[in-house]
C-alpha cells in the first residue's frame, strides 16, 4: 500500500468526527451515528484506492452505506480491505462521555479477518509483553507476566476493563491479586490501544466486546508493536452458523494478532470525537472553526503520526450538521 493512503484515511476519520461531534451531548445517538456514517462515506469517494468493506455497518439490506462488500475509493490506488466504525460509541457521544472515536483500519486485500458481528474475548498488551501472553491463562498469571515485562510491581499495574456485569468476576480477581483496575463504559478500541502507549499508564486490556472492533484494534496493536489474542464467543446456534457462513470453521479457535490481521502492511486511522484515553475530542473554537485530534499508524514501518488540525466548517459542505 502507498504510504500516502494513511494520510488520506485520516481525512476520512476527521470528517466523520466533525460531523458526529455536532451531536455530542444532545441525547440523539441515531443522528450522531448517521452524521458520522454519511460524512465518512462521502469522503471515501476521493481516496486513491480500490477498497472493499469487510467490516462495516452491516449487510447490504441492513445498512444504506458502508455495508459489507461495498466498494470504496476512486479505484486509482491499491486493492485493500477496509474495516470501519464511523462512530465507536454512539451512546458515548450522545451523552457526552469519554472515548468516542471515528476509526478505520485498512490492509492488503484478504488480510483482515472477516469477523461476524458478535462477541469476542480479547486480551491486549504493549510491546514489552509481546509473545508472552495467552488468552487461556488465568488473569492472575497474566498480571504477573505483564508486571515483570513492564518492570512494575503488581500493585502498580493497571488493568483496563469494560464496566459490565459479565466482567465482574475478572474485576474482583484483579483487585484480589492486588493490581489496579481502570473501568470504562463504552468504546473498547481506544481502551485496548492504550496498553501500547506508555503515556496512558495502562498495562493490560482484557474482556469481552465486539468482534469487528477487535479486528480494527488489532491493526493498531500491530502497528504499535504490541500483542493481542482473541476468541470468538458466539451466544447461540445462529451465531455459530454465521461464523461458518463467513468461512470460520472453528469459532472457538484461538486467534493471534496475525490471524486478525494477516499482513504486516496495515494502516489504522482514528480521530477523537470526545475526550478519551487515546485522543482529545473535537473542540469547537468559535465561529466556524473546529479542532480535531487524530492518530494514524502503519504496521509496515511502525510509524505513528499525531495529527492536530483546524477546520473551517463553512468550507466543508459535505458535513451533515444538526442545523439541517
Amino acid at each position: 500500500m502507498e504510504r500516502e493512503l494513511a494520510l488520506e484515511l485520516v481525512r476520512v476519520t476527521e470528517a466523520a468526527a466533525l460531523a458526529s461531534a455536532q451531536w455530542m451531548g444532545r441525547g440523539d445517538k441515531i443522528s450522531a451515528d448517521d452524521a458520522a456514517t454519511t460524512a465518512m462515506r462521502t469522503m471515501f469517494d476521493s481516496v486513491s484506492m480500490d477498497g472493499v468493506v469487510v467490516i462495516g455497518e452491516g449487510e447490504m439490506d441492513e445498512a444504506p452505506m458502508l455495508y459489507i462488500g461495498e466498494k470504496l475509493g476512486n479505484k486509482a490506488g491499491p486493492a485493500v480491505d477496509i474495516a470501519v466504525d464511523p462512530l465507536e460509541g454512539t451512546s458515548i457521544v450522545s451523552k457526552g462521555h469519554n472515548n468516542g472515536v471515528a476509526v478505520i483500519a485498512a490492509a492488503e486485500r484478504g488480510a483482515l479477518l472477516h469477523a461476524p458481528d458478535m462477541y469476542m474475548d480479547k486480551v491486549a498488551v504493549g510491546k514489552n509483553a509481546k509473545g508472552l501472553i495467552s488468552i487461556d491463562d488465568p488473569i492472575e498469571r497474566t498480571i504477573d507476566i505483564v508486571a515483570r515485562a513492564n518492570n512494575k510491581r503488581v500493585r502498580d499495574l493497571t488493568v483496563i476493563i469494560q464496566e459490565r456485569d459479565r466482567h465482574q468476576e475478572i474485576i474482583d480477581r484483579v483487585i484480589e491479586k492486588g493490581a489496579r483496575i481502570k473501568l470504562f463504559g463504552d468504546g473498547d478500541i481506544a481502551a485496548a490501544i492504550a496498553t501500547c502507549l506508555p503515556q496512558t499508564g495502562v498495562d493490560l486490556f482484557i474482556g469481552t466486546g465486539g468482534a469487528p472492533e477487535g479486528v480494527i484494534t488489532a491493526a493498531a496493536v500491530k502497528s504499535l508493536g504490541g500483542d493481542m489474542q482473541a476468541r470468538l464467543a458466539p451466544q447461540n446456534e445462529a451465531e455459530i452458523t454465521r461464523c461458518h457462513d463467513m468461512g470460520i470453521e472453528n469459532p472457538s479457535e484461538l486467534l493471534t494478532l496475525n490471524d486478525l490481521v494477516k499482513s504486516d502492511d496495515a494502516i489504522f486511522a482514528c480521530t477523537g470525537v470526545t475526550e478519551g484515553e487515546l485522543l482529545n475530542g473535537v473542540k469547537f473554537l468559535g465561529g466556524d472553526l473546529a479542532e480535531t485530534d487524530s492518530i494514524v499508524m502503519r504496521a509496515k514501518t511502525m510509524t505513528v503520526r499525531y495529527v492536530k488540525a483546524h477546520h473551517h466548517l463553512n468550507l466543508k459542505p459535505h458535513l451533515k450538521t444538526n442545523e439541517e
